[in-house]
């Protein structure tokens, strides 16, 4: 399946608590339980403004479909096409 960038628009996201943080992760997951199986958030990285999160989905409009159920902003949703590393320059 292929895996997705979501870049959220969330002012100061690098100031959200432990609990607001695990509050948001619950939420997440719960409605990712209820779409099934094709759709897996991987992991997302927190900065002073935004939350940029790493999915695998069959297709932008799942990823997209999970934001509106979540009421959570997907303000660019891009498709990861390659992955690189230091070892890509061995």
């Amino acid at each position: 399946m292929p895996k997705y960038v979501i870049e959220r628009d969330i002012p100061g996201a690098g100031k959200l608590s432990g609990q607001e943080l695990q509050a948001i992760s619950q939420k997440s997951c719960g409605v990712l339980s209820k779409m099934g199986p094709q759709i897996q958030w991987l992991q997302s990285y927190v900065t002073g403004d935004k939350i940029y999160c790493v999915y695998i989905a069959a297709n932008e409009e799942l990823v997209r479909e999970h934001a509106q159920q979540g009421g959570f902003p997907a303000n660019r949703v891009s498709e990861v096409t390659s992955v690189i590393d230091p070892t890509t320059a061995e």
